[in-house]
């Protein structure tokens, strides 16, 4: 099993930044791919951004191409989401998943518990 844990969210006004951490503990080994997905009040989880966990190689929804970076600490087992120019429409609840077995939040093997995001205007 893999543990993943959260953290890094908050109250931001827009145009702001957050930086948010998932660590993973556990059998870490087996991790090969690791993803951030949000969901805003009353809609479906959204996909943010995937990494390929031993390449390093991203992978970014539109909506976020150009503000959000992702990235891995691999020596730590943390993955994180650098978000910058952060608007309204970004709030959500954030979460992080590992090891995709098809398209969509549910279909990752390990799914966070969550952290929220709330950009002010």
């Amino acid at each position: 099993q893999v543990q993943l844990v959260e953290s890094g969210g908050g109250l931001v006004q827009a145009g702001g930044s957050l930086r948010l951490s998932c660590a993973a503990s556990g059998r870490t080994f087996s991790i090969y791919a690791m993803g951030w997905f949000r969901q805003a009040p009353g809609k479906e989880h959204e996909f943010v951004a995937r990494i390929v966990w031993n390449a390093g190689i991203p992978y970014y929804a539109d909506s976020v191409k150009g503000r959000f970076t992702i990235s891995r600490d691999y020596a730590k087992n943390t993955m994180y989401l650098q978000m910058n120019s952060l608007k309204p429409e970004d709030t959500a609840a954030y979460y992080c998943a590992a090891n995709p077995r098809g398209v969509g939040f549910q279909t990752y093997e390990y799914l966070g518990q969550g952290t929220q995001v709330t950009v002010s205007s």
